[in-house]
């Protein structure tokens, strides 16, 4: 007779082998790294105003910065590692979405620029893109109707 026939003794089993997950310490990288990215953000932001920039402006070239700086990053495997460091801290929406496009792109690259990078460019990022935009839509037009 098998020890492990009955799902309760398989779950007792499985939770004896997984390895515990140190869920402070993950929880305390994802917000210093998570805050540093805003802090950088922010850091930008205020240097921009203070040059006399509007805020608008100067909010358009802090996406551009961390865009930019993300994708840098990425190219250098350096942003995969503050990912396995910091969790979801490094995926502040910006220079996630940075990652999740730029990380493609160079895995294909030797595809070529059309069938690799062109056509796996967006496979992380695609459905992001068609589900928010999609659900976009469609708030809109609920919106039009009883706004």
């Amino acid at each position: 007779m098998n020890p492990l026939e009955t799902p309760k003794e398989y779950n007792a089993y499985v939770e004896a082998k997984a390895p515990k997950s140190p869920i402070l310490k993950d929880c305390l990288h994802a917000f210093l790294v998570g805050g540093l990215i805003c802090c950088i953000g922010q850091f930008i932001f205020e240097f921009c105003t203070f040059k006399g920039l509007d805020q608008t402006s100067a909010s358009t070239i802090v996406s551009i910065c961390l865009i930019g700086l993300s994708a840098f990053l990425t190219a250098l495997n350096i942003f995969n590692k503050i990912g396995k460091f910091a969790g979801a801290g490094s995926l502040v929406p910006i220079t996630g979405f940075a990652n999740s496009i730029v990380s493609p792109a160079i895995e294909y690259k030797s595809e070529g620029y059309v069938m690799g990078v062109g056509s796996k460019m967006f496979t992380v990022a695609g459905p992001v893109l068609v589900f928010g935009i999609s659900a976009s839509i469609l708030v809109g037009i609920i919106a039009c109707f009883f706004v």
